[in-house]
């Protein structure tokens, strides 16, 4: 699988300080408030999986599958997930994880539903990789793991056609 790759961009001994930098961060930040992780998935599993072991706070976990890629190497800007499954989150502080920052166009309409539908005391996000270049939603991410140029990229959760999530690092995918 390496050798579809054009380059790796994070070897998983950068990735793991990342984290470890992003979840002290967000320890700090949290501290003493009742948490709730919303995760997207399938994108962000790994990215998850790993942050969540390196924050030692009580939290709530969920997660919400959402799809805006559909096999292709670009958003299609069409973001579709059940806003019936986001779970009750009043109350609480919502930190939500995703794997990329590309358009925007995933994080903002999540974060529109979560306001308006379940009302939460606070919710900021995370990313894993936040792509540098002008989004069709104006919206940042609260913490970020790296910036990266406009280029896609595998590995570490990340996919293109639900092959590489399993990658340890992440890296730009030869085109075909």
């Amino acid at each position: 699988m390496h050798a579809d790759l054009d380059r790796v961009l994070f070897r998983e001994d950068e990735i793991a300080r990342r984290l470890d930098t992003l979840a002290s961060e967000i320890t700090t930040d949290y501290m003493g408030k009742e948490l709730t992780v919303l995760a997207i998935l399938n994108g962000s599993l790994i990215f998850m999986a790993d942050l969540l072991r390196r924050i030692p706070l009580p939290l709530e976990l969920d997660c919400l599958r959402v799809r805006s890629y559909y096999d292709e190497m670009e958003s299609s800007g069409q973001v579709s997930f059940d806003r019936s499954a986001l779970p009750k989150l009043a109350d609480r502080h919502v930190l939500l994880l995703d794997d990329i920052l590309d358009s925007g166009q995933t994080l903002a309409a999540i974060v529109e539903a979560v306001r308006e539908d379940v009302k939460p005391l606070s919710i900021r996000s995370c990313v894993l990789l936040r792509k540098i270049k002008t989004r069709a939603r104006p919206i940042e991410a609260d913490y970020v793991g790296f910036n990266i140029g406009d280029e896609f990229v595998v590995g570490y959760g990340l996919d293109y056609q639900e092959r590489y999530r399993n990658l340890s690092v992440i890296g730009v995918l030869r085109k075909p």
